[in-house]
């Protein structure tokens, strides 16, 4: 491959300055080490030298939305093919046979699936209350695993998972694609080079207002204890009699959901974790309410969480507040933004934009008078007429840039062909949805939860 050709298969983050940003010494390096390594994106698996029988053989359990959403990203990492489907509702499954072809192999019963020797590897994007059985019998089955987040359903199913990816030593990937996305990436780089000084305090936000964004999905007319298999879908939790709403709108009840917490939170949670390199919060709380889609579901739709982080030898003590609105009319916003003793970063899966205090060398200017008296910035004395705007610096990527879903897929693919790890394993699955869970826990139970982060534990009095 040329050097022409290397260079504009790059995806590295540009940077844009505005009028007196800070110096030199902040600008990022154009291209990371993993940047190149993404840079096998854009070739053919006979570029990448991958031959017939080195194909990578996946299947899908759980062939609705965000199930169907993975598998098509899969399926566009060079050398990988979907060969398999499985769902308890049969529209799904003709769906995928339109979708991926005829000669795919379709079953209700994922315990199929799992005895297939012609699979390597299967994504799951089962409801929540399915992960762990699933996961964990797929790994003894030695199947690579890509699990939809939260990595489980209830923080006492956690230990099961990570044992069994240690036993079976197979790739086990959770999907919060952010994690590898070029915006935390970057925000890691900026956050370790002290580009905001010492974090104090990081706020995540998530709103939604659409029916299908607020979990109000679409149920099929033909939805029936006919074409879907009830009995096994409720067979690992409380027995009811068919419902169609809580098996297609299954996020809105506790049997099978994790509520926005679950959802949205363990995204924020994923992030901040990655780009601080922190195992998580020991302090808990949560409020919020059911404010606008009274539809019998049981789970909040507004939620404010915050978390205390204690300090560690990697990072200093911090606060952290999350959001989530499936309320606002205007709807569509998310972000992760980090705020430091010398500036702030509002972290997105594909931009960070980096706010610093301006960096004015006059000897003359109060406030650098009143830095220099007082080194600690315990009595700094503003005025307001000589204060300037923060410098602002912005990293985007590239265009072209395939996003995080692709990235996070084409990770775990590359791990299992190279024998190497991904990121989001079942570890750091773990300490990334224990948070978010517990989150339930102190809104349902009015209680403010200790947890060991270390240990993954909640402690008691």
């Amino acid at each position: 491959m040329s050097e022409q050709t290397n260079n504009n298969s790059r995806r590295s983050f540009l940077t844009k300055f505005a009028k007196g940003v800070v110096g030199a010494s902040l600008a990022p390096t154009i291209i990371t080490a993993a940047d190149r390594k993404r840079n096998f994106e854009s070739l053919t698996r006979a570029e990448q030298n991958y031959a017939a029988n080195d194909q990578i053989q996946i299947a899908l359990i759980g062939a609705g939305g965000m199930g169907t959403a993975d598998a098509n990203t899969a399926i566009t990492v060079p050398g990988v093919k979907l060969i398999a489907a499985c769902d308890l509702y049969d529209g799904h499954l003709e769906a995928a046979k339109k979708r991926y072809g005829s000669d795919i192999f379709t079953t209700r019963d994922y315990r199929e699936i799992l005895n297939r020797k012609d699979i390597d590897a299967v994504i799951i994007g089962t409801p929540d209350h399915w992960h762990k059985d699933i996961s964990v019998a797929a790994m003894n089955a030695g199947k690579s695993v890509y699990c939809e987040k939260p990595m489980v359903h209830d923080i006492s199913e956690g230990p099961a998972m990570v044992a069994a990816q240690n036993k079976n030593k197979v790739i086990f990937e959770v999907g919060s694609q952010g994690v590898s996305s070029l915006g935390n990436e970057k925000a890691k780089e900026l956050l370790k080079d002290g580009a905001i000084g010492k974090l104090n305090y990081a706020e995540g936000f998530w709103a939604r207002m659409s029916p299908t964004g607020a979990w109000q999905y679409p149920i099929p007319a033909d939805a029936s204890p006919k074409t879907v298999d009830w009995e096994t879908y409720v067979s690992n939790t409380k027995k009811r009699a068919f419902d169609a709403t809580r098996f297609f709108r299954w996020r809105n009840y506790r049997d099978y959901g994790t509520g926005v917490s679950g959802d949205l939170f363990v995204h924020l949670f994923s992030s901040l974790h990655l780009v601080t390199g922190s195992m998580g919060p020991d302090k808990i709380q949560a409020t919020g309410g059911l404010r606008y889609w009274k539809d019998g579901r049981e789970v909040p739709d507004v939620m404010i969480g915050m978390f205390d982080y204690p300090e560690t030898q990697i990072h200093p003590a911090f606060n952290l507040s999350l959001r989530v609105n499936f309320v606002d009319g205007t709807g569509g916003t998310n972000y992760l933004r980090m705020v430091g003793s010398e500036g702030s970063m509002t972290v997105e899966w594909d931009k960070v934009t980096l706010l610093r205090n301006r960096d004015n060398t006059d000897a003359n200017d109060p406030l650098n008078q009143t830095k220099n008296n007082n080194p600690a910035g315990k009595e700094y004395v503003y005025d307001r007429k000589s204060m300037v705007p923060p410098d602002k610096l912005e990293y985007t990527a590239d265009k072209g840039y395939k996003g995080a879903h692709f990235d996070h897929h084409y990770n775990m693919y590359n791990a299992m062909r190279n024998n190497g790890k991904v990121v989001e394993d079942a570890l750091f699955g773990y300490r990334a949805a224990a948070p978010a869970l517990l989150c339930n826990d102190s809104y349902f139970n009015n209680k403010i939860i200790q947890w060991d982060p270390v240990n993954l534990k909640v402690k008691t009095a």
